[in-house]
């Protein structure tokens, strides 16, 4: 469960994550730690404060997380006024997932998202009453959870014990807010329909744990009764769960702000959030209804954007609810690409996948496009995260 201790942070005016370190292959759940041989996928990393005077981003990944081969967890945070808001959500912002991905075992994962940013919202507000007001930073943040799904969009390979507060029935979360648009925090808040893309190919990422996978190679849907095959086994005390063949891998992503996140899928830019932003006409109206207004593109005439994590001053107009999108991967998709607006104010979304498509190491590829963001003049911080999917073994 994540704790109510008193933040830390250091008196350095830049935020700092986690240190990135490097495993053979089982990372145990270890925040920002690769897996040098993992079957699945790789990750890359690249960030530079640019002509910015201090550093206020902060970004997270966890390898096999929930300790499922094959899933991950990956975001990147852009801070304003001050450093405090994106380094803490990039050192807790995946244990607040967890909590309620084990919470809340059978609510669709794009509602366990919302229910995760809102909660993380809540905990900076109250930070921020608890600092006396030294603390009110706030954060865009773009976050993307890889998940393994059986056919019914369960995970009845994995069996662990039942979490006591787990709850059996879908519902609403408590702090959602009525008013963002549509039903709390999906993407129906700003006009659309939460991505579903399907392929009735087999999967590169399938192919990839056939030979760990407990279970058969066939990509036919499992009958409803029967969960399918998977195995097991303990790594430093913790139960790794491998995956069957059948499987699935489904990319969910959320968003709060104007951090992007961007699929190459068969070479295309597939954009999977939303730009928050207060020239954004829709965002303007519920802010302008909300009693609040836009001027020059800022909210009250302060703040670029119109969804954040923190700035409780504003939290009245300026709200938590994210952006959701739910996509089934397939052969064609190759890498997905998170990144603050100190890259996408100087480059497109294909012109980012065009840059990179050519690039096969995860770390080079976003180094590629952290120099290219830098060398075009990004006046703002620049993050990258890349996730490299890998071929079929």
């Amino acid at each position: 469960m994540t704790t109510t201790t008193p933040p830390r942070f250091s008196d350095s005016p830049n935020a700092r994550s986690k240190s990135i370190t490097t495993a053979d292959l089982e990372t145990n759940g270890v925040l920002n730690r690769h897996s040098a041989n993992h079957p699945t996928y790789s990750v890359g990393v690249s960030e530079d404060k640019g002509t910015r005077r201090t550093m206020e981003d902060a970004h997270s990944f966890v390898v096999d997380f929930d300790a499922i081969r094959g899933q991950g967890f990956f975001a990147v945070f852009d801070g304003h006024a001050g450093k405090h808001a994106a380094e803490w959500c990039g050192s807790h912002f995946h244990e607040y997932l967890l909590d309620s991905l084990h919470a809340n075992p059978n609510l669709p994962i794009p509602d366990v998202l919302n229910q995760t940013f809102h909660a993380v919202d809540q905990t900076l507000s109250h930070m921020s009453e608890e600092s006396d007001g030294k603390i009110h930073s706030g954060c865009t943040a773009v976050t993307a959870f890889l998940r393994v799904e059986d056919s019914q969009g369960h995970q009845s390979f994995v069996k662990r014990p039942a979490s006591p507060a787990s709850d059996s029935s879908p519902t609403t979360p408590e702090n959602a807010e009525p008013d963002a648009g549509g039903s709390a925090g999906s993407s129906e808040s700003v006009g659309n329909t939460p991505k579903k893309d399907k392929s009735s190919s087999t999967s590169r990422i399938k192919k990839a744990l056939r030979s760990i996978g407990g279970g058969s190679s066939k990509t036919s849907s499992p009958p409803a009764e029967a969960a399918p095959k998977s195995s097991k086994y303990t790594s430093e005390g913790v139960d790794v769960f491998l995956p069957p063949a059948s499987a699935r891998y489904v990319l969910y992503s959320a968003n709060a702000g104007d951090a992007r996140g961007v699929l190459a899928r068969s070479g295309r830019a597939v954009r999977l959030t939303y730009d928050h932003k207060g020239t954004d006409k829709q965002e303007a109206k519920r802010i302008t209804d909300a009693g609040g207004f836009v001027m020059s593109g800022r909210v009250n005439g302060v703040l670029a954007v119109t969804r954040s994590l923190g700035d409780s001053s504003m939290k009245e107009f300026v709200v938590g609810a994210p952006y959701t999108t739910e996509t089934e991967l397939c052969e064609d998709d190759e890498f997905l690409i998170l990144a603050c607006d100190g890259l996408w104010d100087v480059i497109g979304d294909q012109a980012a996948v065009d840059l990179i498509h050519p690039v096969n190491d995860a770390q080079e590829a976003s180094e590629t496009l952290l120099k290219h963001a830098l060398s075009h003049h990004t006046t703002d911080n620049v993050t990258v995260l890349v996730v490299k999917f890998k071929h079929g073994m």
